[in-house]
């Protein structure tokens, strides 16, 4: 009997042991994943994007997905097409953003490199494109592309069926920048549990 029951605790120890181990390392590696995963969607610059998000109503997930997609949150960056800043705003972009705001010559071109600017005429940026197209995807469209662009898109049957959601994006470039965007959009929500 004594046999059996030492026999037992053994068992009943290596059990446990192994339960901890597993459990210990489950932890661990959900640890290790939300480290990697914060450090690849950071939410730097959060005083501006809350600011900015509650300013004009937009959802602090898409300004960080915007950001992560556009400049992976480089405020010095410029693309090659003269886009500068956080999110990669041209000087047109600026000008009209500024005229729109009644703000015409408040700031410069230089002041994109400045996070508070950027992200606050960005976000801006944001809103005029909603007054023009309610869905998301085209919206990321248009900031991408531009409005012209995917105002023709709309119209054209091809790409729209109902002139306010595109079921295809002729420009594979755009097409990977909505995706990319919501799939950051997505992960900021996940990690961050932010609208």
């Amino acid at each position: 009997m004594a046999k059996i029951i030492r026999k037992f605790c053994t068992v009943l120890w290596i059990t446990v042991v192994t339960a901890l181990i597993l459990l210990l390392g489950t932890l661990l590696l959900n640890y290790g994943y939300k480290r990697y995963y914060s450090a690849v969607y950071p939410m730097q610059f959060a005083e501006e994007v809350t600011a900015a998000s509650e300013q004009f109503g937009v959802e602090p997930s898409l300004i960080y997905a915007i950001i992560h997609t556009e400049s992976s949150f480089q405020p010095q960056v410029t693309s090659s097409a003269g886009a500068k800043g956080l999110m990669q705003l041209t000087d047109s972009t600026l000008e009209w953003a500024l005229n729109r705001a009644g703000e015409h010559g408040k700031y410069t071109a230089e002041d994109l490199y400045n996070p508070q600017v950027n992200i606050h005429y960005g976000v801006y940026v944001i809103t005029l494109l909603r007054e023009q197209f309610e869905n998301t995807e085209t919206l990321l469209a248009s900031y991408n592309a531009g409005i012209g662009r995917v105002g023709e898109w709309l119209k054209n049957p091809a790409y729209s069926a109902d002139g306010v959601r595109l079921h295809t994006i002729p420009y594979p470039e755009t097409a990977e920048y909505v995706q990319r965007v919501q799939n950051a959009r997505k992960q900021y929500q996940e990690l961050y549990n932010i609208p």
